[in-house]
């Protein structure tokens, strides 16, 4: 306890101590501060603003959800690694119902396999969180597109889908009543 009262006397009589503590925390937190304020992805190159599909991380990617078919529906799709696992985050702008179907599909926008490759839980009020039990670096390998459709009666009718990135597959859609 004494050396904690000498302590107390050696800074509180030391006016010139007290004045360089504030000083030299704010020089310490400076660099944290303007590094935060720089942004960027930590690969030098930033993320493209508009991009069809951007890596935000090593861990995480973000596909763009285009309109389709006039429905006035768009949004985004979050991929995030989590371990042999990736959660699918969807959120849609102006959704048409309460509940609508979605999944992962082979092939692109333009040129989708019917058949569902991985189940998505169905977006409820523009929102829907899954995790599906395949690693990020599977999905972004190419040939995988991720789609919206109008409801569970109207599966055939996709209202919002994006190219999941890694190049394009060619897959010719085969029309035995999937969706």
């Amino acid at each position: 306890m004494k050396k904690l009262v000498r302590l107390k006397r050696q800074v509180k009589g030391n006016g010139d101590l007290k004045r360089w503590i504030p000083l030299g925390a704010v020089l310490l937190l400076l660099p944290v501060f303007v590094l935060a304020a720089c942004g960027g992805t930590g690969d030098g190159q930033g993320a493209a603003a508009g991009t069809a599909a951007s890596a935000s991380s090593s861990n995480e990617v973000i596909v763009e959800l285009a309109e389709q078919n006039s429905s006035g529906e768009s949004g985004t799709a979050t991929l995030t690694a989590t371990g042999a696992s990736t959660r699918v985050v969807l959120e849609l702008k102006n959704p048409t119902t309460d509940s609508q179907p979605a999944h992962i599909h082979r092939g692109t926008c333009e040129n989708l396999d019917p058949d569902p490759l991985y189940g998505l839980l169905n977006v409820m009020q523009g929102r829907s969180e899954t995790v599906v039990n395949v690693p990020l670096s599977e999905l972004t390998t190419g040939g995988l597109a991720l789609n919206v459709h109008q409801s569970n009666a109207k599966l055939k009718e996709y209202v919002a889908c994006g190219n999941l990135p890694g190049g394009d597959a060619d897959i010719t859609p085969i029309d035995d009543g999937g969706y």
